[in-house]
């Protein structure tokens, strides 16, 4: 049985992020994670803000951590070639009764230190002359910003495989190897892993990840779906982010610009009880362009290329022994029921923002409990970022294809994606296995087409980089194969 220092079940943003924070240690270091491809969980389908920090309550583990790490990004970005911009965030009351709730909102903001302030309503348009005229006031938070959320999974990982991680993808956790109430390794479907310490940051699943060791039985992962429209940039162009005044259960269905340049809509909260159920709803979609239009009125329905919705991980118990409400807060801590074990769980929004600093805890944690924390003298903390062809200046797009043919030649028209990324990226150190892997990694198949133009030719590029028959080439992984047989091949 191979053996490890410390193995990090998932590889969602958290996990990701933490394998890069675990790295800069001399330390033997393993992630899995079930799925084909990291990131394909919670942190697929999310916003894509770095929170300012106004929003959670006082006191909790999500403002410190929210706090903590929003102003981390600006390095983190750098060094790992996360496309990220400090966009500024508003949070907007439309009509006098609404205006009450940003007075609550400025007061919780100056609790949690942070830089906030009121602007009027026609200052809030002349800033954002798409907005509905009937808008009252609004709060400006001006360190909340935009980041692609695959890169944010992507980069760290790989800067962390650059370091010595290893990362298994396809490896679902099973249960713990538990000796003597000490954690000594992992069953997974690919066999067994030996370990002194597990990280549990499986997301949705942490709360089974947890109960397979006994520990805290009482806390439950309530799963929340949220649904998205994404607008076509040729259509609106928007580079703020709009919030409307919040509810009980969320921050509320936005309006707001992206990294990529289109404009997204979304989420709604919806009670979903199966983990798995990603499914849009007529209900649920016509709830968030409603809610929308109130904030943006002049959004049409032509707009409208791609539909998504997300899982959220909202923790919810009562500690039987300290009385600690855990509803809605994050749980980062060190097990006590079983020695060896860290659980990161209810990682909800802010969990993207929050991600860097909750890695920094893990590295605390580990310290605190007499781990061995050597420093690595050759840690390297940058990645860098492959080429992307459209980003380019026309001067460096000819210096690019005349060191590689391959990347003048164009494959998705409307992102303007080339042969020479999609290679680049299938042999990248975590390879694109998957036509969706390729799409989270370049943005292939987001434009109007979505995908019908590129497809054909990624599958042909998939086969022939990997060697295997088109028949085996997947959207997003096993049973979801795009073809069965050639066309003209009869069956018998």
């Amino acid at each position: 049985m191979k053996q490890y220092d410390i193995i990090i079940i998932g590889g969602g943003v958290v996990g990701c992020m933490t394998a890069r924070a675990l790295s800069r240690f001399n330390l033997k270091i393993l992630l899995v994670e079930k799925e084909s491809d990291i990131g394909m969980g919670a942190s697929s389908a999310n916003s894509a803000i770095v929170h300012a920090g106004h929003d959670p309550y006082p006191g909790t583990l999500k403002a410190e951590m929210n706090r903590l790490a929003n102003p981390m990004w600006d390095e983190i970005s750098a060094e790992l070639g996360i496309p990220f911009r400090r966009s500024g965030a508003y949070i907007v009351a439309v009509g006098p009764d609404e205006c009450g709730c940003l007075e609550s909102l400025l007061e919780r903001g100056h609790e949690n230190r942070v830089p906030i302030e009121m602007i009027s309503g026609e200052e809030m348009l002349r800033r954002e002359p798409l907005l509905n005229p009937q808008v009252s006031g609004a709060l400006y938070t001006p360190t909340a910003g935009m980041v692609d959320p695959f890169a944010a999974c992507i980069a760290p990982l790989e800067n962390a495989i650059e370091n010595g991680v290893e990362v298994m993808t396809g490896t679902a956790f099973t249960d713990f190897i538990v000796q003597d109430n000490k954690i000594s390794g992992i069953r997974t479907n690919r066999g067994d892993f030996g370990c002194h310490w597990v990280v549990n940051a499986a997301g949705v699943y942490s709360d089974e990840v947890m109960h397979k060791a006994g520990v805290r039985p009482e806390f439950k992962i309530n799963t929340r779906r949220g649904e998205y429209y994404i607008l076509d940039s040729t259509e609106i162009e928007m580079s703020n982010i709009l919030f409307p005044v919040p509810t009980g259960v969320s921050k509320g269905i936005l309006v707001f610009g992206s990294t990529h340049g289109n404009v997204l809509v979304g989420p709604n909260s919806q009670e979903a009880p199966d983990k798995e159920d990603k499914a849009v709803t007529a209900k649920g979609l016509s709830e968030i362009w409603q809610s929308a239009q109130k904030l943006v009125p002049s959004i049409t329905p032509r707009a409208i290329i791609g539909v998504f919705a997300g899982m959220r991980a909202s923790g919810n118990a009562t500690c039987k022994v300290c009385g600690i409400d855990y509803h809605h807060d994050f749980v980062i801590e060190r097990a006590e029921e079983v020695e060896g074990l860290i659980n990161l769980a209810g990682i909800e929004s802010p969990g993207l923002t929050s991600a860097p600093a909750i890695a920094e805890r893990v590295v605390e944690l580990l310290k605190d409990a007499g781990v061995s924390m050597a420093v690595r003298k050759d840690w390297n903390p940058i990645r860098k970022a492959r080429p992307r062809f459209n980003h380019l200046s026309r001067k460096e797009q000819a210096e690019l294809v005349g060191r590689d043919a391959r990347y003048g030649r164009v494959v998705c028209r409307c992102e303007m994606i080339t042969e020479g990324e999609i290679v680049a990226e299938i042999h990248a150190p975590i390879p694109a296995r998957t036509y969706d892997a390729i799409k989270r990694r370049t943005w292939l198949g987001t434009g109007r087409c979505l995908g019908s133009f590129d497809m054909p030719r990624v599958v042909e590029l998939l086969s022939h980089e990997l060697g295997i028959p088109v028949t085996e080439v997947t959207k997003k992984g096993p049973g979801s194969e795009f073809l069965v047989r050639p066309t003209k091949e009869v069956e018998a």
